[in-house]
């Protein structure tokens, strides 16, 4: 089929695919919501995607944001003068998600807390009988993202994972495309990300704050003094509460990856992993990794992550390269590239759009997009562009390159029907985590 078909052809089905205003103006597909159906939000996490998050409501027709939550006052705060000012109300304040889930005026619970809590949050919501829009990584452990599974088969719940750029009009596209044949048979994907993250403050055990609740934001982890870097950002490089830069950043490309080269498990994966950078700093993980994953039928993804070195080695920040055996596609959150198999560039898109690469939080039109999807598949009139069956997957991708460097960059066997290691005591030591005592999610 001609190239120019293969492209015509994406684009209705990306359009099709993009019901729930992914394709359409704001203006034009907020004439069409009708009046009755108003979805009740509450907003768990006030921080970094908080802005992002609540732009993408802002922009979506007929919805209220009944609740802010955040365990740090002064955040939960911010959080309801913003919601005043964007949208004209102010929102109740609670900092413990779990008295939202006993209200019946919230449809939908968006979770953009640290990762330890994304399962246990989404999972209360759903046994709420809430909507569930959780961000990545959706799970701090594999057996967590089984437990999301579950309980979304179980209850019949919209749960969508935060990989924004699968509701990207231009990635839904060319990934359609290389289905289609676009580059013959795609073979392997390189996954990227480069950052030039500086040096974590040193680390003092004091006393908790009296604006934050240390109590509720360690929850479902184990306890431990507070530590004076870890309230806002600085809980990523901390296993307890983290999952590393590869679940931090590698959970979308990943899951653009694995999405073109339509994999599901692997079979083996090993890393090469390293702190390369301030070594004397309380940084508790690799700064640096080089992730191999190998599937059936011999496709592989790379995972080539730098935290602290900055160098364009793929000539951006981060972004997906899919090679097969006719071409290769470059794909980012705003554009794609197609080049020949002589390295010729065919065909370039760029969407135009502002949604952030590297910048800590993120947002912008992807975000706006991916949450008026949610929204329009809670009324029944769109699909989910990452339901949590898919980014479940995904995010296991994540955890085994974590389990492989924890391990000693050991090579890791998984069983590809199943996901699960081979080897039982990786299986016992990685595949959950032990959770504080009453704070474990229920399992089915």
């Amino acid at each position: 089929m001609q190239r120019r078909t293969f492209i015509k052809q994406a684009s209705a089905s990306a359009a099709a695919l993009s019901l729930g205003g992914l394709t359409a103006t704001a203006q034009s597909y907020n004439r069409i919501v009708g009046a009755n159906d108003r979805v009740h939000v509450a907003m768990i996490g006030c921080q970094r995607r908080f802005p992002g998050l609540l732009a993408g409501l802002s922009n979506t027709e007929n919805i209220k944001v009944t609740f802010v939550c955040d365990v740090d006052s002064r955040r939960q705060g911010k959080a309801m003068e913003q919601v005043s000012k964007d949208l004209g109300y102010r929102p109740e304040g609670e900092k413990d998600m779990r008295k939202i889930m006993e209200r019946e005026d919230v449809d939908a619970v968006f979770h953009a807390t640290p990762d330890h809590w994304h399962a246990p949050g989404a999972i209360l919501s759903m046994q709420a009988g809430k909507h569930v829009y959780v961000e990545k990584p959706c799970s701090h452990n594999p057996a967590e993202g089984e437990m999301l599974i579950a309980w979304q088969k179980k209850t019949g719940l919209q749960v969508q994972m935060g990989a924004q750029q699968r509701s990207s009009q231009e990635s839904q596209e060319v990934v359609m495309a290389i289905h289609e044949g676009l580059i013959g048979e795609p073979y392997m994907a390189t996954a990227f990300y480069s950052n030039a993250r500086g040096r974590v403050p040193d680390a003092n055990i004091i006393p908790a704050p009296d604006y934050l609740d240390w109590e509720l934001f360690q929850g479902p982890a184990p306890r431990t003094d507070f530590i004076d870097i870890v309230g806002d950002y600085n809980w990523h490089w901390y296993w307890r509460w983290g999952t590393a830069e590869t679940g931090n950043n590698a959970t979308h490309e990943f899951d653009i990856a694995r999405w073109a080269l339509q994999v599901k498990f692997p079979e083996e994966v090993r890393v090469n992993s390293a702190k390369n950078h301030y070594k004397d700093d309380p940084w508790t993980m690799y700064d640096t990794m080089y992730a191999t994953l190998k599937f059936p039928g011999g496709k592989v993804i790379n995972w080539d992550g730098k935290s602290r070195n900055n160098n364009p080695t793929y000539g951006g920040g981060r972004g997906t390269i899919i090679y097969g055996t006719e071409g290769s596609v470059f794909v980012d959150r705003s554009k794609y590239m197609h080049y020949d198999r002589g390295g010729k560039l065919i065909t370039e898109k760029v969407s135009g759009g502002d949604e952030a690469g590297t910048a800590l939080g993120g947002g912008g039109d992807l975000t706006s997009r991916h949450v008026r999807n949610f929204v329009e598949a809670i009324r029944g009139k769109a699909k989910l562009a990452c339901p949590i069956d898919e980014g479940a997957i995904s995010t296991n991708l994540c955890h085994y390159a974590n389990t492989s460097s924890r391990e000693g960059d050991a090579l890791l066997a998984i069983d590809p029907q199943t996901g699960k290691y081979t080897d039982k005591r990786i299986m016992k030591k990685y595949w959950g985590r032990n959770y504080e005592k009453g704070w474990a999610p229920e399992q089915i």
